[in-house]
C-alpha cells in the first residue's frame, strides 16, 4: 500500500518559488495556429487539467523559457474524452505538440493507438518506491507526475464518526437512500474508477455494486465538481469524486470533508449486497496521476521536449502541490526547497492499480455503466 503522508515537510510556496515575476500569458486558444506553427518559441499543448492550475504552470514556464504555450483545454462535462477525439482526428495532420492528461487512462488508450512517439529524455526518478515502475509507461511514450485520490464527499456534520461510511459497498445500504451522487462515468476521473473496478474485482462485481446503487436511489451528476456542489447545498449527503474537488470546495467555504475508503482486512471477505453474490472489496483511495506525452509528428518537436522536461522536473509539480488542487508530488524531492507543507492533505493508504489493465478494462466498464446507469 501507498501512504502520502509529509508530515514535517514544510517548504516555503511552490509558487513563490517558482512562479515568482512570471510574465507570460497563456493564450487561449487555437486561432492561427496552422499557420503559425513552424514558428521558433512556441510550443501547442492539448490538456484536461483545470484550467487554474494550469494557468499557473504554463506562466512560470513561459517566463522561464520565453516560449509562448498556445492551449487546448476541455469542459468538466467531457473532460479529455473530447481531447482524445479531437487528437484521432487530427492524427494525419497533427496540431498539438504535447499531451498533458489529468489522469492517465486515455492517454494510454492513444498510446496503443500510435498517436505519441517517444519523447527523448530521462525524466527524474519516482521518488517514492512505491510508484517505481508503476506510472511510467514501459515503452518510454508516457510518463506520469502529480497525483490525485479518489475520495468520498462528505457533508461536514451530517453523520456521527461511527456512522460515516467507509467503503463503497457500504453506499448500498437503506440509510443512505437518495443520499448519494456520483459523477456521470462517461468521463473523467468516474469512468477510470469505474474501469479499475472491473479490471481488479471483475466485470460482474461492478455489475452488482452499480446495481445495488441504483436500487438505492443513486443520483448521476454531469462532473465531479457538480457532485461536491450537490454536498455542500445538502441535494446529497455522500458523493464519489477526487480530492482536488474536496479541496476546491473547503477553500470556498463549503461544508465538505473528504474520506479516504478503508482497505479491507487481509483475509475479510465483503457481505452480499441485496442482489446476492459478493460484495465490492475495498483496496483504498484510488491514485491517479497526471500523464504527459508527446504527439507523433508535432510540429514543434524541440518545444515540445522542454515543455516535458519541465512538467516532469519539478517545478510543475511544486506550482500543483501548492495550488488549491495540492496534488501529491511523484518526482519532486521532499527535501526541495519548493515542497510546500502536505500534511492536511495525505492520502493514507492510496491504492495504485494497474494502470494499463484498467485502460484495457474501459470498454467493458463503460457497457456495464450504460447498461446499468444508462447511456448520454
Amino acid at each position: 500500500m501507498f501512504g502520502l503522508a509529509c508530515g514535517g515537510c514544510s517548504r516555503r510556496s511552490a509558487v513563490g518559488v517558482i512562479a515568482a515575476g512570471a510574465v507570460g500569458v497563456m493564450s487561449g486558444g487555437l486561432a492561427g495556429c496552422a499557420a503559425r506553427a513552424g514558428e521558433a518559441g512556441e510550443v501547442v499543448l492539448y490538456s484536461s487539467v483545470d484550467d487554474f492550475v494550469l494557468r499557473e504552470v504554463v506562466e512560470a514556464f513561459e517566463a522561464q523559457t520565453q516560449i509562448t504555450v498556445r492551449l487546448l483545454g476541455d469542459t468538466e462535462a467531457t473532460k479529455t474524452t473530447g481531447l482524445i477525439e479531437r487528437l484521432i482526428a487530427e492524427r494525419d495532420e497533427p496540431r498539438a505538440d504535447v499531451w498533458w492528461s489529468s489522469e492517465p487512462f486515455g492517454t494510454i488508450r492513444l498510446a496503443a493507438m500510435g498517436l505519441f512517439e517517444p519523447m527523448g529524455i530521462e525524466p527524474p526518478a519516482v521518488v517514492n518506491p512505491s510508484l517505481a515502475g508503476r506510472i511510467d509507461a514501459a515503452d518510454g511514450l508516457w510518463f506520469g507526475f502529480g497525483l490525485r485520490a479518489r475520495v468520498l464527499g462528505v457533508r461536514q456534520g451530517r453523520f456521527a464518526d461511527a456512522e460515516v461510511p467507509r467503503r463503497l459497498r457500504e453506499l448500498t445500504a437503506e440509510r443512505f437512500r437518495g443520499r448519494v451522487g456520483l459523477a456521470r462515468p462517461r468521463f473523467g476521473t468516474t469512468r477510470g474508477h469505474m474501469a479499475a473496478i472491473v479490471a481488479t474485482h471483475g466485470e460482474a462485481v461492478l455489475r452488482e455494486w452499480l446495481l445495488g446503487m441504483v436500487a438505492n436511489g443513486v443520483r448521476v451528476y454531469e462532473g465531479n465538481s457538480i457532485v461536491v456542489r450537490a454536498i455542500a447545498e445538502s441535494e446529497i449527503d455522500i458523493g464519489l469524486t477526487d480530492t482536488d474537488d474536496v479541496w476546491a470546495a473547503q477553500r470556498n467555504g463549503w461544508p465538505v470533508e473528504a474520506v479516504f475508503e478503508a482497505v479491507d482486512a487481509a483475509g475479510e471477505t465483503p457481505a452480499p449486497l441485496a442482489g446476492g453474490g459478493g460484495g465490492l472489496p475495498s483496496s483504498g483511495p484510488m491514485l491517479i496521476p497526471n500523464t504527459v506525452a508527446r504527439v507523433r509528428g508535432g510540429p514543434n518537436a524541440e518545444q515540445a521536449r522542454r515543455l516535458i522536461e519541465f512538467l516532469l522536473a519539478g517545478p510543475a509539480e511544486a506550482i500543483m502541490a501548492a495550488s488549491d488542487s495540492h496534488n501529491l508530488p511523484a518526482r519532486l524531492p521532499t527535501e526541495h526547497e519548493s515542497f510546500p507543507d502536505l500534511s492536511a492533505f495525505a492520502v493514507p493508504d492510496g491504492w495504485l492499480p494497474d494502470l494499463v489493465a484498467v485502460a484495457e478494462a474501459d470498454e467493458t466498464a463503460m457497457r456495464v455503466c450504460d447498461a446499468v446507469l444508462g447511456g448520454g
